[in-house]
């Protein structure tokens, strides 16, 4: 990504923590990247495809972070609580991460349509972000497969990956439902293992 365009959603980002969507002006993200504002229009079309940049970004990390998650660990347990983990701690710090995990946008945030939008830009990272976004659904599918082609070895039978499917939509799952009503004591690694556990059982 130019080094431009990430300073201008860096700056956006920023300036999102301190107002609401709706306060936030292209002149200040601009000025806060340290370009023109004709660099910012080129870059994103219009206000609304800023924020259809920021929220493809924010969700772009957020599968990285799943990515990272699924490879830290040696065991499929480790890998899914990682995941879990990563999914409750990303929310808990971006508040776009959670508006996207749960469909719940505030007030305070933009909340781009997730369908497409009509797309003229020459800029192929833009014309990205104005194509379909992610739903809270499209979000447990894609963790749930990521975590299966991690999981799952080559020559896996059918049947094993179905039921390992369902285990990683089951943390995944219980991972959103932490989002939603904070764990106690143990959080959500106790959660995830006494569930995985039962699973198998």
């Amino acid at each position: 990504m130019p080094a431009a365009r990430e300073s201008l959603l860096d700056a956006a980002y920023a300036a999102l923590a301190r107002r609401p969507w709706s306060a936030v002006r292209m002149v200040d993200v601009a000025a806060a990247a340290g370009v023109s504002r004709q660099t910012l229009y080129n870059e994103f079309g219009s206000k609304d495809g800023l924020a259809r940049a920021l929220v493809r970004r924010e969700a772009d990390g957020y599968l990285a972070g799943v990515d990272r998650a699924l490879t830290g660990h040696s065991d499929p347990r480790g890998r899914l609580t990682a995941t879990a983990e990563w999914i409750t701690s990303a929310a808990r710090e971006n508040a776009l991460v959670r508006a996207m995990l749960t469909g719940c946008w505030s007030e305070r945030l933009p909340s781009p349509s997730l369908s497409a939008v009509s797309s003229t830009s020459a800029v192929p990272a833009q014309r990205r972000a104005d194509g379909p976004l992610p739903s809270p659904g499209d979000f447990v599918a894609l963790v749930r497969d990521r975590a299966v082609t991690v999981l799952a070895g080559p020559g896996t039978p059918k049947s094993d990956t179905a039921d390992l499917a369902r285990s990683c939509e089951l943390a995944v799952r219980l991972a959103l439902s932490c989002v939603a009503a904070p764990p106690g004591e143990g959080g959500v690694a106790d959660l995830v293992h006494s569930v995985l556990q039962s699973d198998a059982g």
